[in-house]
């Protein structure tokens, strides 16, 4: 599975998480602050990386700069508490892989870490991370990747396609993968906006949980249907 770091300054979650990690077959390095994680990425490269977002000294939110400096394909998953959702956000507009609550739920932490080996191997194996897919009854973008300001264009020329082929719903297909940055919940917010007006009929899928409860707070689902899956958005 390669190696994977965690940060934490408690070392109660650091032990979880050599213990959790561990036993789906990583390798588990750990640190206990900012810098100290900082050094051992530096030397040892691990793919993957989680820190908590609160720390004495350097936080998760410049740990998460400083990484993504050094290396900007590294997939970094940030640790935070309940009520942090700005900081959250925050760590996704930096290009945070994604984000799991203390105390941690291992469904969640299974969601992050599959999100980030996929999101790898799209890099790798230089994926499309934005797809048309038309059906009978719908034009069906799939999204992989990131929905940020660097695939506004991308995005929009999609969406312009699908609706150009005059299906009766477009549906946004989010696949695991996929990741939306404030950029893109601004691009996707134009996009929608210009649909309610125009009489379209859009219809989001596959959010995850966590995706779900950021487009809620910026006000996302007010513009559009949310489907549990793309079955279902198909008959919406």
């Amino acid at each position: 599975m390669g190696k994977v770091l965690v940060i934490d300054d408690e070392k109660p979650t650091l032990m979880m998480f050599r213990l959790t990690l561990g036993a789906y077959g990583y390798e588990v390095l750990t640190a206990e602050n900012g810098r100290e994680g900082l050094e051992i990425f530096g030397h040892d490269r691990p793919r993957i990386v989680l820190t908590d977002i609160k720390m004495p000294g350097m936080n998760g939110i410049e740990v998460l700069k400083r990484i993504k400096e050094i290396d900007p394909t590294a997939e970094v998953i940030v640790i935070t508490g309940h009520g942090d959702m700005d900081l959250a956000i925050q760590a996704l507009n930096l290009d945070a892989t994604d984000f799991i609550n203390k105390p941690i739920q291992r469904h969640l932490l299974e969601q992050a870490l599959e999100r980030a080996r996929e999101r790898q191997r799209i890099k790798v194996e230089q994926i499309q991370e934005i797809i048309l897919e038309p059906v009978e009854n719908a034009a069906i973008l799939v999204i992989r990747g990131n929905i940020t300001a660097k695939a506004e264009g991308r995005f929009k020329t999609s969406f312009q396609e699908a609706v150009a082929l005059k299906k009766p719903r477009i549906v946004l297909n989010f696949l695991k993968t996929a990741a939306v940055n404030g950029a893109g919940i601004a691009v996707l917010t134009q996009v929608l906006l210009e649909s309610q007006k125009e009489g379209r009929h859009v219809v989001v899928a596959g959010l995850s949980e966590n995706l779900r409860k950021v487009f809620e707070i910026v006000g996302l689902s007010k513009l559009m249907l949310i489907a549990d899956s793309l079955a279902e958005a198909l008959t919406m």
